[in-house]
């Protein structure tokens, strides 16, 4: 008996072994998180369960609107119930619609006599009859008994549709789809549709909207002969056309369907057809479906296993879907070739990938450090491509889409991402040439900055320049990210020069009142001020928050803000206040969600502000508080996400916070210590090197840092640093439910007596 008892555990402890050696990490990722909002949430994520592969050019996603908007900006949500078609590029998370380029959708029966502007070929689908995982998606659209599925690689995509038998089978390649029309003055400025031969069909359309004048080049393959075609046109219809220009282009392709499956492999570029045909040729050679979508797989497995994690299985799949989220973006731009579109609208060449989508105003709080940290390779690319757009535009990328500036958002937070990478020594950066474009970049005078003022005033003044108090703020954050790079490479003129500007953020202190508040060019402070009222982006002197939120706005001096108010009890009194008052003006702007006080998770500003209790002493209420925003503001269903995602910096956020540290400082090379939610988590710095987190205890009431240890020696710092990362090592944490008043108070055990400069 006892034999068998032994032999019975034995087998099942095996079992769990194997299960463990053999469990694929993209089996955790669940691509619907954050596609859409539940009653009640007004934000979800806006993220797309579509196929791509990480960083890649192509997000091959089923758009669930005819004309996206605001409100589906990644153009899938939820909620809806019928399926216009499958564009190649989405954005992620973003609270703007782009994109949207080379829809195609598949339908049977007549054709259908369409007005301008229309689409009357969507289907109805059902969730049931959805898949999505990681570089795969798979639907029925019900009005047609098409089963439609579709993968990617860097720049293609491939379909494959099964059409019922004996019934009129057709493609749709829509070159009109966009946002909406109105909403950035988007309009199509050319288009052209090409028919080489029977199994093919080329084009481009030159789109300009959020991102200014964007070329989108395509070269589409079939695995059966396109039978005819008739072209639309703004209402004109042409048949069986060879090559046709216009503004509002969309075929219609005809099929036999005795063989029921139709493959469509389609590459993009934003360079030339030439290329878009030569980047489909190089990535998907043959017509082997199944291969295409098992090398996506085995690519998002490859990056997914950077980080291994034992938590329960929600926390495995919000972090692993997280982790697939922060890995979509930026997006590769270059070609299999290496050309690709300058900032100055000229087609020119790099060895390295190229690489746009840069949502600096929210990745460069957690997504860009995560990135030197996982990614330190991309991120060499990533700078490297933002300094190729320096030498082209003048000045360092605000918010770069596909090539182009669009100038969303405030500050040039770049200059963050390429001191944090410079800082921490990523290999294949020229430190003097990113130190140029740095500091000119924090000269020079642009819509995200307006550093024509900034010295000559020592703040941004309400009645000159809007957002100013933010403006203020942020600034001077990036003003100190130049001093660093200064004092790195012995400028000692410009690291005085820069670290004063860094201090900037005093001059709109008013401490009568105890918050930043806006001056106009007088000096006068301009009254009413209101620190519950909201700005959204222009005509009021916060962004996006209200004086609350960006009270806290001071990340590379805490200890002197801490100053300002009078010292660590009256600071972390007014952190207290912060996440307990609930009083909310009638209008609140549209990004601020996920609330706990006046904190907002859903949008970036509040990212950091949790983990400050740690800089006067109280680290048990950043463990209270942090633990509270990770259980509270994400989860497995649609509605995943507290806020936009905004291209990773939700998930990001996430990602440390459940290990249990945090870069309140992005460019710091700092960490600070919050609660770790995960039994382990282990970043695998290198082949040789990992770095591994353990919380004994942890659980969702044992939130409470009680000891800690480092490489097996007490630890009471309330940080660690990015050298104690890469370095390899153990952090180990033993937690309760109770708070430890002791750990993490001493003096010497705070980040705010980190001496950064």
């Amino acid at each position: 008996m006892k034999i068998n008892i032994i032999y019975i555990f034995a087998t099942i402890l095996l079992a769990i072994t194997l299960k463990a050696q053999t469990e694929k990490l993209t089996s955790h990722v669940n691509p619907f998180i954050g596609t859409g909002a539940i009653v009640g949430s007004p934000l979800s994520g806006n993220n797309y369960p579509g196929a791509t592969v990480p960083f890649g050019m192509v997000q091959l996603s089923p758009d669930t609107r005819n004309i996206p908007d605001w409100g589906v900006a990644s153009g899938y949500n939820y909620n809806d119930t019928t399926i216009a078609g499958f564009s190649h590029t989405h954005l992620s998370g973003t609270g703007v619609a782009e994109f949207f380029d080379v829809l195609v959708m598949p339908f049977t029966g007549d054709i259908i006599k369409e007005d301008a502007g229309t689409n009357p070929y969507q289907s109805a689908f059902l969730h049931k009859d959805e898949i999505a995982k990681p570089g795969y998606y798979k639907v029925d659209l019900k009005d047609y008994d098409v089963t439609a599925e579709l993968t990617a690689t860097t720049h293609a995509g491939f379909h494959k549709y099964n059409f019922p038998k004996n019934k009129s089978a057709h493609i749709i390649i829509d070159l009109d789809h966009s946002m909406k029309k109105s909403d950035w003055n988007t309009r199509i400025i050319a288009s052209q549709l090409s028919f080489p031969n029977n199994h093919t069909v080329e084009g481009y359309r030159i789109i300009t909207g959020w991102a200014p004048m964007r070329k989108v080049f395509f070269h589409a393959e079939f695995s059966q002969p396109i039978i005819k075609n008739q072209v639309t046109d703004n209402g004109n219809l042409y048949q069986n056309v060879t090559i046709i220009n216009g503004t509002a282009l969309k075929a219609i392709l005809d099929f036999d369907t005795a063989n029921a499956d139709v493959l469509v492999k389609v590459g993009i570029s934003a360079t030339s057809v030439e290329n878009a045909r030569f980047n489909v040729q190089a990535e998907i050679p043959a017509w082997d479906f199944n291969a295409t979508v098992n090398a996506a797989d085995t690519a998002w497995e490859k990056e997914l296993s950077k980080i291994k994690i034992e938590g329960t299985p929600d926390q495995k799949t919000i972090f692993y879907t997280a982790l697939y989220h922060t890995f979509i973006q930026p997006n590769q731009i270059s070609d299999v070739n290496g050309d690709y579109p300058s900032a100055d609208f000229t087609t020119k060449n790099s060895a390295k990938p190229y690489y746009s989508t840069f949502s600096l105003w929210d990745t460069y709080r957690a997504a860009h450090p995560l990135y030197t940290l996982l990614q330190p390779e991309r991120s060499a690319d990533f700078i490297n491509s933002m300094l190729l757009h320096y030498k082209a535009f003048g000045y360092l990328p605000i918010w770069q889409l596909w090539g182009q500036e669009n100038y969303c958002m405030i500050g040039n937070h770049s200059i963050s991402v390429i001191t944090d990478a410079v800082l921490k020594g990523l290999p294949g950066i020229d430190a003097h040439a990113a130190y140029e474009a740095v500091k000119n970049s924090s000269l020079l005078e642009h819509p995200g900055s307006p550093f024509g003022i900034w010295e000559q005033y020592g703040y941004i003044p309400e009645n000159l320049k809007s957002q100013s108090v933010s403006l203020t703020l942020e600034m001077a954050y990036d003003d100190w990210c130049v001093a660093q790079m200064a004092k790195k490479l012995d400028k000692a003129e410009d690291y005085n020069r820069f670290l004063k500007r860094s201090q900037f953020y005093k001059n709109l202190y008013d401490k009568q009142i105890g918050f930043f508040r806006a001056k106009d060019d007088k000096k006068q402070w301009i009254d009413p001020f209101d620190p519950l009222k909201y700005g959204a982006n222009g005509g009021y002197p916060f962004t996006e928050g209200n004086g609350w939120q960006y009270f806290w706005y001071v990340p590379q001096d805490v200890k002197g803000l801490i100053g300002l108010v009078g010292g660590n009890k009256a600071f972390t009194q007014k952190l207290d206040t912060f996440f307990t008052l609930e009083d909310k003006p009638q209008e609140v702007n549209d990004n601020a969600s996920g609330f706990i006080g006046q904190y907002a998770h859903g949008n970036e500003p509040s990212h950091h502000i949790a983990y400050l209790y740690n800089y006067a002493g109280q680290p048990w209420k950043t463990q209270q508080y942090v633990s509270e925003i990770l259980n509270k503001m994400y989860n497995t269903t649609s509605s995943g996400y507290a806020g936009n995602d905004d291209c990773g910096e939700l998930s990001s956020w996430y990602i440390f916070s459940a290990m249990g540290f945090y870069p309140v400082n992005p460019a710091s090379s700092i960490y600070v210590i919050g609660t770790p939610a995960l039994k382990k988590a282990t970043i695998q710095i290198s082949e040789l090197k990992s770095f591994t987190v353990i919380a004994k205890n942890a659980s969702a009431k044992n939130v409470y840092i009680q000891s800690a240890k480092l490489n097996g020696k007490a630890y009471t710092k309330t940080y660690i640093t990015q050298q104690d990362i890469v370095k390899g090592g153990v952090l180990e944490f033993t937690m309760g439910g109770a708070p430890n008043k002791k750990w993490g108070t001493g003096a010497d055990d705070r980040p705010e007596n980190i001496i950064y400069n």
